[in-house]
């Protein structure tokens, strides 16, 4: 896959895969290409050049929408978030997106809608209690903590039932046990089953989470393979990490 802007290549023959039940890294330095190999893979790009292909089914000119309808979710580096509604009512809202209540059914309060709001409620607890959000959960958006916000953000993003969620710096300025309480979500919501492909710039979480790492340098793929394997490539130490010593 090529991403051009003009005559730059942003993203520039990028090939690579991630398996079901895998979590997976995508690092590199700050303009390297990640965020645009995200919105290439989520739709919000077209690349120049090469496809895209989701459980088999190329989605390469396909809406965001579309393709998070058929289970590709991905969250965003600016948390988006209705900033007045609170914790609970933020997901609630995200949970309505995934039910099936009819418009008009609601209005007129039927006994089927009123059981699907009820089940969405019921959705809308649980989610926030296994993200840990539940002392919070009267709170606005607005006033959370920096730490929080990113993980509701992951919460409203979950309500969809991802299989493959797509996480764009979930530790971004995230203090030290922030970053610890996020760590331990992300790896909850992988061993339950969801596959995740990640990009990380705090390349501590990134080794501590992830399977594989696939290093980019201006767009282009420099090293993949084990977090041991990418500590230990030169390549990778001298574009990214700086040359003389391993990563830590």
């Amino acid at each position: 896959m090529t991403k051009y802007f003009g005559g730059l290549a942003a993203v520039n023959q990028l090939d690579f895969d991630v398996r079901h039940g895998e979590m997976v890294g995508l690092i590199g330095p700050n303009g390297a290409g990640k965020t645009t190999v995200f919105n290439l893979i989520t739709g919000f790009l077209r690349p120049t050049m090469g496809k895209v292909f989701f459980k088999g089914k190329d989605v390469t000119s396909q809406k965001p929408h579309f393709i998070a309808k058929k289970g590709m979710v991905r969250t965003f580096q600016a948390t988006t978030l209705f900033s007045h509604f609170s914790v609970l009512e933020n997901i609630i809202a995200a949970c309505y997106l995934k039910s099936k209540v009819n418009f008009w059914g609601a209005i007129f309060r039927t006994p089927s809608s009123l059981k699907k709001e009820e089940g969405v409620l019921s959705q809308a607890l649980e989610m926030m209690r296994f993200v840990g959000l539940d002392a919070v959960k009267d709170q606005p958006a607005r006033s959370l903590p920096h730490g929080y916000k990113r993980i509701l953000g992951i919460a409203v993003s979950l309500a969809a039932d991802p299989q493959l969620l797509l996480l764009d710096e979930p530790l971004s300025g995230m203090n030290a046990e922030e970053v610890d309480r996020a760590v331990l979500l992300i790896r909850r919501i992988w061993e339950k089953g969801t596959t995740i492909f990640l990009i990380e710039h705090n390349m501590r979480g990134a080794m501590n989470l992830c399977q594989r790492i696939i290093v980019l340098e201006m767009g282009r793929k420099i090293a993949e393979g084990t977090p041991e394997e990418v500590r230990a490539n030169k390549e990778v130490i001298q574009a990214y990490l700086g040359t003389g010593k391993h990563a830590t």
